[in-house]
């Protein structure tokens, strides 16, 4: 068997499970590798140290960014303002907070290997795999130039909400952002609700499908991996796999590994946080 790829759902802070999930006697091996669907920080009591482990593992770890995590970079850039229920303010006061930021940007929004597509939210219907990466690369090249704070000034906003290739600046920005790091729901027309966060069961009159099930999406020959929606929980398709299962909301902290989708989960009841929705 190749080295396992395990593939990580979202961590949120939530470091006990996460060092319990490496610590595992079937995922500690020398020639592990690992995929972090995004979100690693944020909401989770131990925001720092899960930022520390996951930085540490180096080569071996491949991390997506998620919205948590363009919502820490944004925080440190002074563009955004901290929320009540952050918990990346121990981050922004290490002694090596500007390491783990430069390092959090230089993180890709997409990764594509074995024929599996990782993302932290979703990818719009006319998108293939390749087409992904190259516009996950473009946003990628904001973050990690000189000036990437001024780049992610105009990230925020929930326009435009359909794909066209002709879009420029800021609205080509965001809207890449918005579908790899937000996205759930869609119009079968492929346009981009962001109000919608409950499970597909919950959507109102019907009017509204995942983002995986729009007709006629281009990724469908290959698998998606992605987290960001513990209402929808484990889900796990021929062309899709959610490992978002809501540690952070007291569920659990999933792993599957790649080659045989063994999955492994983790119990992260000392995360449970009711007072907001999952985000």
């Amino acid at each position: 068997m190749d080295n396992p790829i395990w593939m990580i759902g979202d961590i949120q802070g939530c470091g006990t499970p996460l060092d319990a999930l490496l610590k595992h006697p079937e995922v500690d091996q020398p020639g592990s590798r690992f995929w972090f669907a995004g979100d690693l920080v944020n909401r989770g009591p131990q925001s720092l140290a899960s930022l520390r482990r996951i930085k540490a593992l180096g080569d071996r770890a491949i991390s997506i960014l998620g919205n948590h995590d363009l919502h820490l970079l944004a925080v440190s850039a002074g563009i955004r303002a901290p929320s009540k229920n952050d918990t990346i303010q121990e981050i922004l006061d290490a002694p090596d907070a500007q390491e783990l930021i430069d390092w959090l940007r230089n993180r890709p929004l997409a990764h594509f290997e074995a024929g599996h597509l990782m993302i932290h939210a979703g990818v719009l219907h006319k998108w293939t795999a390749q087409k992904t990466l190259a516009l996950a690369a473009e946003v990628e090249s904001v973050l990690r130039g000189k000036n990437w704070q001024k780049g992610l000034q105009k990230m925020y906003g929930n326009e435009p909400v359909q794909w066209r290739d002709d879009l420029t600046g800021s609205k080509r920005i965001r809207i890449i952002i918005n579908a790899l790091t937000r996205m759930r729901m869609c119009t079968i027309k492929g346009e981009i609700d962001l109000n919608s966060k409950a499970s597909p069961r919950g959507q109102r009159n019907g009017t509204l499908v995942p983002w995986f099930d729009v007709p006629g999406r281009a990724t469908r020959d290959v698998t998606v991996v992605f987290g960001h929606w513990s209402t929808l929980g484990l889900m796990v398709r021929p062309d899709a796999i959610c490992l978002d299962t809501g540690c952070v909301w007291g569920g659990q902290l999933t792993a599957m590994r790649l080659q045989d989708r063994r999955i492994i989960q983790i119990p992260c009841l000392q995360c449970q946080n009711p007072a907001d929705f999952p985000g």
